[in-house]
């Protein structure tokens, strides 16, 4: 690959936003900020576009091997580099599940050969797969991902021993999807005898309530302090839930740390009688009170990452009643969409944006040289026009499943082209033919 510099760009990086170019060797960004001139370089005119560090979304299903009907490697990291993620964390609950590291390895391979994003997988905890579990390599893996919320049936972790002895055994960051499955049980009884097989979508976040997660969410902190253990809280939901993390001290020295994931920004329960079954997901996204707590949440550090959770099911799925919609929203596409929205909106600064969702994941993960414009970084970057407007539709969602919550919607923000390790892999509307990405290391 040509050095290529971009001429003129605002760079957004470490809370500041500086004018200048940028000088890129190889895979490996060499110089920052400045008139930078290389005649043997390539020149890419950057005038009116932000350069971002390429965002790390840390909880995705991109649903290979076994249910690629919805979805697989190629397409989804194809829709992810479309909207500036230039790495990805993806979860266990495939078929087979990652829960041997045989079957963990085997989505390593698939990655290898088709991603032009940056990828790293998650080895699943079950009840009886600890000494698997302990294989599992610190160094090339992102982390342990433990259901204790019933979202993906036979991968719930329940039984308290066997939670225990994960806590205090495993070395590495353990993350968590957190709602108590005994309160939904007992929501969905009450449910059932309310409405019968028609459940209306409303009662989504009645069912899959604020106890649920709370109850899942503190009992995980509490196991974490026991054990002094590495512990990561996906998806929170909750006001209630946000008392539950410290904003005293600085993200590399948190030992609990959480994320917040876009929809349960942009969406509040007002939308399920228009969108039904389209916002249905786990955690459930819940009232405007959460909602606005989540936000304050995060712009006061209590929360820590911004991510998507992308979880494709088809529409035909999607079109059963209450009980047989399966859970989940395509959204790896469309996060920086729905940040620059709150960023026009006045909502969040550039420069907090780049740190929630770029910045903060590889502190948390300890990702080897990405998430920052730094020399001698990975050259992972999105040019974003933050003016240009998109409205997401059929014809420009790269989803397998087809079809978006955002549907019909414009926003103003588009990303212009995707770098990954050097590599032009987005620009023009296109996702080029390269498999740019790379296996993520992590400096634990």
């Amino acid at each position: 690959m040509p050095k290529t510099i971009f001429k003129n760009a605002q760079i957004v990086n470490e809370g500041k936003i500086i004018e200048g170019d940028l000088l890129i060797d190889n895979d490996k960004i060499v110089k920052i900020g400045g008139i930078i001139s290389r005649p043997e370089a390539k020149e890419v005119d950057a005038s009116g576009l932000h350069i971002i560090p390429g965002i790390i979304d840390d909880q995705v299903h991109f649903r290979e091997p076994g249910l690629t009907h919805k979805a697989d490697i190629s397409t989804e990291s194809k829709a992810a580099v479309a909207g500036g993620v230039t790495s990805f964390m993806e979860m266990p609950n495939t078929n087979p599940q990652s829960v041997t590291q045989a079957n963990l390895q085997a989505k390593y391979d698939i990655a290898n050969s088709v991603s032009p994003a940056n990828y790293s997988f998650f080895m699943g905890a079950t009840n009886d797969n600890l000494e698997e579990v302990l294989l599992t390599n610190p160094k090339d893996v992102c982390g342990i991902k433990i259901f204790m919320g019933s979202s993906t049936g036979n991968m719930l972790v329940d039984n308290s021993e066997t939670l225990d002895r994960i806590f205090a055994q495993v070395p590495m960051l353990i993350a968590t999807h957190c709602e108590d499955e005994g309160t939904i049980r007992a929501n969905i009884a009450k449910a059932q005898e309310a409405f019968g097989e028609n459940i209306p979508f409303e009662q989504h976040p009645i069912i899959r309530d604020v106890e649920a997660c709370y109850l899942s969410s503190s009992s995980a902190v509490a196991l974490a302090k026991k054990h002094n253990t590495r512990l990561h809280i996906l998806h929170i939901s909750t006001a209630k839930e946000l008392d539950l993390f410290r904003n005293d001290i600085p993200l590399e020295q948190k030992r609990i740390t959480s994320e917040l994931c876009v929809h349960h920004m942009f969406f509040n329960d007002s939308y399920y009688p228009t969108h039904g079954a389209k916002v249905k997901c786990n955690p459930a996204i819940k009232s405007k009170a959460d909602q606005d707590a989540l936000l304050q949440g995060l712009l006061d550090n209590r929360l820590d990452i911004i991510a998507t959770d992308h979880a494709p099911h088809t529409m035909e799925e999607k079109s059963g009643n209450y009980l047989n919609a399966p859970s989940g929203l395509p959204l790896v596409q469309h996060s920086i969409n729905l940040m620059l929205d709150f960023y026009h909106k006045g909502k969040i600064s550039l420069e907090r944006v780049v740190e929630k969702m770029c910045h903060a994941p590889a502190q948390c993960f300890q990702v080897s040289k990405r998430g920052y414009i730094r020399e001698g970084y990975y050259a992972d970057l999105a040019l974003v026009d933050i003016n240009k407007a998109i409205e997401i539709n059929k014809e420009n969602i790269l989803y397998k499943c087809g079809w978006s919550p955002l549907e019909g919607m414009t926003f103003k923000g588009k990303v212009e082209q995707t770098y990954v390790n050097g590599q032009l892999v987005y620009a023009d509307d296109n996702v080029l033919p390269f498999s740019a990405g790379m296996r993520m290391e992590f400096e634990r």
